[in-house]
């Protein structure tokens, strides 16, 4: 029989950055609702006044989190190679692509927080709805100057703009997330972000040259 080893404790003035990445990683793969301060606390190694000490309470630490997580996945999709593409719709659908090739392991490690966590919040917790639906929301706005000039560039035969597709994608992406977290792999958001490519290449493909 083995013993699960006690977490050693961070180091002074980290535990606010512990405690944040282990509510990332727990409540990806259990929940908000089912991700307790206790467990956060044995998880990071800390007395429940270290947890005090930066947080105000459960809802504090949601809000914050939420934030942690839009810091850390802004800094993944900043170095994304898709960027690298001078065609504004090749590097649209780049991002697709990235999408795709993120989504490997298991479904706690490339869902989203924010998404898992707004679900059960969404009417408790008035702060924690804000501090999801900001980084939700603030991740489809950096897609927006890409979609913009794609529709400049290969001018689509409906009407569309740029939030409204920005806001598309992610409504494809974190409703992929949800429909792989119900069948238990990868493969609905796979596809799902498969046919948002299809789409998008016939939406702008009538214009496009080569």
């Amino acid at each position: 029989m083995t013993t699960r080893r006690k977490p050693q404790p961070p180091e002074r003035g980290d535990a606010r950055q512990a405690l944040l990445d282990a509510t990332l990683t727990l409540v990806r793969k259990q929940g908000w609702a089912a991700t307790s301060i206790d467990q956060l606390c044995r998880e990071v190694g800390v007395t429940k006044g270290a947890f005090f000490h930066h947080f105000a309470s459960k809802e504090a630490l949601g809000v914050a989190a939420a934030e942690h997580w839009s810091a850390v996945t802004g800094a993944v999709f900043a170095n994304a190679p898709y960027h690298a593409h001078e065609d504004p719709l090749d590097r649209v659908l780049g991002y697709v692509d990235f999408r795709i090739a993120i989504a490997k392991g298991p479904l706690e490690a490339f869902t989203c927080f924010v998404g898992t966590t707004v679900q059960e919040s969404f009417a408790t917790s008035a702060p924690i709805r804000d501090a999801c639906g900001e980084s939700i929301f603030g991740h489809a706005e950096r897609l927006e100057d890409d979609f913009r000039a794609a529709i400049a560039k290969y001018p689509p035969a409906i009407d569309v703009t740029a939030e409204s597709l920005a806001q598309y994608t992610q409504t494809v992406v974190q409703g992929g997330f949800v429909l792989s977290k119900a069948k238990g792999n990868r493969a609905p958001l796979v596809d799902s972000l498969g046919h948002l490519k299809n789409y998008l290449t016939l939406l702008f493909k009538g214009q496009r040259h080569g």
